[in-house]
């Protein structure tokens, strides 16, 4: 995966865009990328998932979380991060 670090983008072909940084920037590019089937922190490891969708949501994105089982020595549950915004990116910045 890229190593994005910025990303301008449009939640309305007319409307204003925005831009995102760093980890936020790295986070919206993996949830485009996914599409329908979305990111699971299990997926693409980083520390801090939910701070993430916490602060795409405050931008205005539609982010849902789906609550997954998984099994193994530590059982339990973790979030699938779906975007559900249509999302225009206008540009993205790797290092």
């Amino acid at each position: 995966m890229a190593d994005v670090i910025r990303v301008t983008f449009r939640l309305d072909a007319e409307g204003p865009a925005f831009t995102v940084k760093g980890r936020m920037a790295w986070a919206l590019h993996a949830l485009v990328e996914a599409g329908e089937r979305g990111c699971t922190p299990i997926d693409r490891p980083a520390p801090r998932w939910s701070d993430y969708i916490f602060k795409l949501r405050k931008a205005g994105l539609t982010i849902e979380t789906l609550d997954e089982a998984h099994g193994g020595a530590y059982s339990g549950s973790h979030g699938r991060y779906v975007l559900r915004s249509p999302v225009q990116v206008i540009e993205e910045a790797q290092r």
